[in-house]
């Protein structure tokens, strides 16, 4: 009877006050999760104009909604009277603590954003970075995955990549095909030069603009070095440099135009 007797006395002094504040809380959270709505689908729209990866998309989009229902959340407590400092104090040593144990974590995750807001590769791209080179076959949140030519698959974490330079080998459409050709110092130059010229304008797939160069490099200690540079597509790189390696012995051979190699001399003298 005594408890009946408080509750009756509690209504008659402060229910309707407290009536009051519990229909502006419910006010509140009624209004505030159709505002939310609003503004999540406000910002997906904004996140596909802005073209963001498809990765980082639903990540964004729940970080916002959560942020959103956590300042609603507060808003609410504190229109029925209840002390939040101490609650956010809570939340904010809890996620201090929750970041030190989980920081290389986190330093992946932020590599991640980083990686997936900045795009400096694609899937599909082949890369060189973390030490490690291959084609991305997808990029993650937290890790990015290459496959290497003899087809290893590689994880690297993305708090290590973005840290690093990344050399994007399929960011261009067009590559230059570095080559070095050597002939003896007994050989005809300037034939020797007009035929690396002739196969260069002869191979379709080398481009016309930028020209390709055949010039002289060096005068080594046994040959004359030559460097071939030709323009390709991207896709014609590898044909155009093995094919070149083996043609240009051939054509070599055809002409008499020899191919030095290291030599070593040895005199051997008989001591009576």
């Amino acid at each position: 009877m005594e408890y009946l007797e408080k509750a009756k006395v509690f209504l008659a002094t402060q229910g309707v006050e407290f009536g009051l504040m519990l229909l502006k809380a419910i006010v509140i959270l009624v209004v505030g999760l159709w505002v939310i709505r609003f503004l999540s689908k406000y910002f997906n729209k904004f996140l596909e104009k802005r073209s963001f990866d498809d990765s980082l998309k639903p990540f964004l989009e729940s970080m916002f909604y959560n942020i959103l229902l956590i300042l609603l959340l507060l808003t609410v407590l504190t229109s029925v009277g209840v002390e939040v400092t101490s609650f956010i104090a809570i939340l904010g040593a809890a996620g201090l603590a929750i970041g030190l144990a989980l920081q290389g974590t986190l330093a992946n995750f932020a590599g991640g954003v980083i990686i997936l807001t900045i795009k400096p590769f694609r899937v599909g791209d082949y890369i060189e970075g973390g030490g490690n080179s291959g084609t991305v076959r997808e990029i993650q949140i937290f890790n990015t995955i290459l496959i290497t030519p003899d087809n290893k698959k590689v994880v690297i974490p993305n708090g290590e990549l973005s840290n690093d330079s990344i050399t994007n080998y399929s960011a261009e459409e067009n590559r230059r095909v570095d080559m070095k050709f050597g002939i003896g110092y007994d050989d005809d130059l300037k034939k020797a030069k007009g035929i690396l010229m002739e196969m260069l304008e002869n191979d379709e797939r080398v481009l016309k603009d930028p020209a390709p160069s055949v010039t002289v490099a060096e005068l080594a200690d046994s040959s004359v070095n030559f460097n071939v540079r030709p323009w390709v597509k991207l896709a014609d790189y590898w044909s155009v440099y093995w094919d070149f390696q083996e043609n240009v012995k051939l054509r070599f051979d055809e002409e008499g135009i020899s191919i030095p190699f290291p030599q070593r001399d040895i005199h051997v003298f008989n001591e009576k």
